[in-house]
C-alpha cells in the first residue's frame, strides 16, 4: 500500500512538476532578481548621482519643491534618501478631487543639493523584472495573475509530493555521487530540494496568499456583492487609513519638519524614518505622520503623528492590526523581504537560486533519465522529447541570455530613443524566443555548449560595454568606494565565469564522449573483421590431421 502510494505520488511530481516547469523557472528567476531590484534600478540609471546630502538639505529642498508644484494640496508624502530603498529624495503630492473623485497626483525624484528634477534615461530597470514573476507580460494582468497562480499550486503540490516519495529525503541530503549520469542529477536535485525547502514551501504558499482575493473571489462577493463597486468597497476598508483630520480652511505655516525628524531619529534611531506623510499642509489642522523603518515581516510599521502647525507629538501609533491581517501581513513580509537587511537580503537571493536551480535540475534529470530508451529508437528521439529539451535548454541557459540582453539594450539603446523602456523589455523577449527556436536546429549536447559559452560572453562583456558607454565603470566604482555600481559589475563578472566553467566541463564531458564513442566503434569494426576472416578459412578435417 504504502509503495503504491509513493510511486502515484512520484507520478505526480514527475508531471506536474514538469508540465509547469519552464513558467515556474522564470518566476523563481525574475523573482529573485527582485530581491535586488533597487541595485538593478540604480545601474541602469547610471545618470543619477549618488545622494550625499544632509537631512536637513533633503527636507527642506522637498519641502521648497513641494511649495512650488503643489501649493493647495490636500497631502504631501516625502520619501528621504535613508536606506537602500530609498537612494533619491523622492516627492509626492494630491490636489483636491472634487465631487467625491480623487485629486490629481504627481511625484518627482530630486537632487537633494540642487533642488532640481532628477531624471535620468527610461528604463524598466529591476521593477520590472520584478513585476514579471507574478505579472508576466504581454497578458491580461488578471489571466497572468490565474496562470502564476495555477503554477505556484502544481509548485506547492511537487514540494509536498517531494518530501513524501524520498523516505530517506534527510539521508540524501548528504549523498552525491558525481559523474553517474543520472543518479548524479537526482542527488543534485534531492541536494538544492532540500537545503532550502522552508524557503521553497514558504515563497510558493505565500505567493498564492498575495492573489488570494483573485483566486477565491466569493470571499469578498459573500459579505459584499459583485462587481467592481463591491470590491473597491471591500478594498478601501480593509486598507482603511483611519480618521482624517478635515481642512479648517484658516491658512497657516507648516511646522519645522527637521524639528520633527529629529525627535522620530531620537526614539528610533539614524537612518531610521521612512516617510513623511503630511496631511492638509499649508492648513490650521495640518498633520504630519512620520513612519518608521521595516525592521520585521509584519508590514505595518510605527508613526509618530505630529500636529503640523505647532509640531507638538500627538500619538506615538504602534504598527497593530487585526489577527488575521497580522498573519496575513506577516507572509507577505516573509515574500517580499523589504525587512531585510544586506546580510539576509544576500541569503535570500541565494535560497532564490537554489529554488531556480532545482527547478532546472528536476527538468533535466526527465530528459536525462528517458534518453537512453529515446536514442535506442530506430529514427531516434520523438518529437516529445526533442521538445522538452529544447524547451529546458532555451529556458534554463536562454531566459540569463535574455535577461543579459536587457541589461546590453540599456546601455546600447538611444538615451532618448522613444518607447525606450518597452524596448528594453521588446529585446528580452525576442532573444529568448531565438535562444528557444535554436536547439531546433542543432545537436541538443552542442546546442547546450554553444549557449553557455554565449551567456559567458553576454555576462562577462557587461561590464565593459559599461565602461565604453558609461563614466560609472568598475574601475571608477571601485576608486570611488561606489560599491553598488561595483557590486553589480563583479555580479555580471561572477555570473559569466560560472557560464564558462559550465561550458569547459560541459566540452569536454563531450570530448570524451566522442573518443570513447570512437574507440568502441573502432574495436567493434576490428572484431567484425576477424570474425570475417575466420568464417573464410575453411576448418581442417579429421582425415587432415
Amino acid at each position: 500500500m504504502k509503495s503504491g502510494f509513493r510511486q502515484s505520488m512520484s507520478w505526480v511530481h514527475t508531471w506536474g512538476g514538469l508540465s509547469v516547469g519552464w513558467i515556474l523557472f522564470f518566476v523563481f528567476l525574475t523573482g529573485t532578481l527582485g530581491y535586488f531590484d533597487t541595485e538593478i534600478d540604480r545601474w541602469m540609471k547610471p545618470e543619477l548621482p549618488k545622494d550625499t546630502s544632509t537631512m536637513a538639505q533633503s527636507l527642506a529642498v522637498a519641502e521648497a519643491r513641494l511649495q512650488q508644484k503643489a501649493d493647495g494640496a490636500e497631502r504631501w508624502f516625502i520619501s528621504p534618501p535613508t536606506n537602500r530603498d530609498n537612494p533619491h529624495l523622492r516627492i509626492f503630492w494630491q490636489m483636491p478631487g472634487k465631487d467625491g473623485e480623487r485629486g490629481v497626483r504627481g511625484n518627482e525624484l530630486l537632487n537633494s543639493t540642487t533642488g532640481d528634477a532628477l531624471s535620468g534615461r527610461a528604463t524598466g530597470g529591476g521593477q520590472t523584472l520584478y513585476q514579471m514573476h507574478y505579472a508576466l507580460h504581454y497578458l491580461p494582468t488578471t489571466v497572468a495573475y490565474w496562470i502564476v497562480g495555477v503554477c505556484s499550486m502544481f509548485m506547492l503540490l511537487a514540494i509536498v509530493t517531494g518530501v513524501v516519495i524520498h523516505k530517506k529525503i534527510f539521508r540524501d541530503f548528504f549523498t552525491f555521487r558525481p559523474q553517474k549520469g543520472q543518479r548524479s542529477w537526482l542527488d543534485m536535485h534531492n541536494l538544492l530540494s532540500v537545503t532550502a525547502l522552508p524557503f521553497h514551501f514558504m515563497i510558493t504558499y505565500s505567493g498564492l496568499i498575495f492573489f488570494a482575493f483573485t483566486y477565491m473571489p466569493l470571499i469578498v462577493a459573500s459579505s459584499y456583492g459583485t462587481g467592481d463597486d463591491a470590491e473597491r468597497k471591500f478594498f478601501d476598508e480593509l486598507f482603511a487609513e483611519g480618521d482624517k483630520v478635515q481642512r479648517a480652511n484658516s491658512p497657516e505655516n507648516l511646522a519645522s519638519l527637521s524639528a520633527m525628524f529629529a525627535i522620530a531619529e531620537a526614539r528610533w534611531g539614524e537612518n531610521q524614518v521612512r516617510y513623511l506623510d503630511i496631511d492638509n499642509p499649508g492648513d490650521a489642522n495640518a498633520r504630519v505622520s512620520i513612519g518608521r523603518q521595516l525592521d520585521s515581516p509584519l508590514r505595518a510599521s510605527p508613526e509618530l503623528v505630529f500636529d503640523g502647525v505647532s509640531g507638538e507629538l500627538l500619538n506615538d501609533n504602534a504598527a497593530a492590526t487585526s489577527a488575521p491581517r497580522t498573519v496575513r501581513d506577516t507572509f507577505l513580509g516573509l515574500h517580499e523581504g523589504l525587512f531585510a537587511n544586506t546580510a539576509l537580503r544576500w541569503l535570500y537571493f541565494l535560497s532564490g537560486l537554489l529554488g531556480t536551480a532545482m527547478i532546472a535540475t528536476g527538468m533535466i534529470l526527465w530528459t536525462v533519465k528517458r534518453r537512453p530508451a529515446q536514442l535506442k529508437k530506430a529514427n531516434g528521439p520523438d518529437f516529445g522529447h526533442r521538445l522538452v529539451e529544447s524547451l529546458n535548454l532555451g529556458t534554463i541557459v536562454g531566459l540569463p541570455i535574455a535577461i543579459a540582453a536587457y541589461f546590453w539594450a540599456n546601455r546600447l539603446l538611444p538615451v532618448d530613443f522613444a518607447a525606450r523602456s518597452e524596448w528594453e523589455v521588446h529585446v528580452m523577449f525576442l532573444v529568448w524566443l531565438a535562444t528557444l527556436l535554436y536547439p531546433l536546429s542543432r545537436n541538443i549536447m552542442r546546442g547546450w555548449v554553444d549557449l553557455l559559452w554565449m551567456a559567458a560572453a553576454a555576462y562577462g562583456l557587461l561590464p565593459i560595454i559599461n565602461a565604453v558607454t558609461t563614466d560609472r565603470h568598475l574601475a571608477n566604482s571601485l576608486t570611488q568606494g561606489d560599491w553598488l555600481f561595483a557590486g553589480v559589475d563583479l555580479t555580471f563578472l561572477a555570473t559569466g565565469m560560472l557560464f564558462a566553467v559550465a561550458a569547459v566541463k560541459l566540452q569536454q564531458r563531450l570530448q570524451r564522449t566522442s573518443q570513447v564513442t570512437r574507440i568502441n566503434s573502432s574495436n567493434k569494426q576490428s572484431i567484425d573483421n576477424k570474425q570475417i576472416v575466420a568464417q573464410d578459412i575453411p576448418l581442417q578435417s579429421p582425415e587432415a590431421s
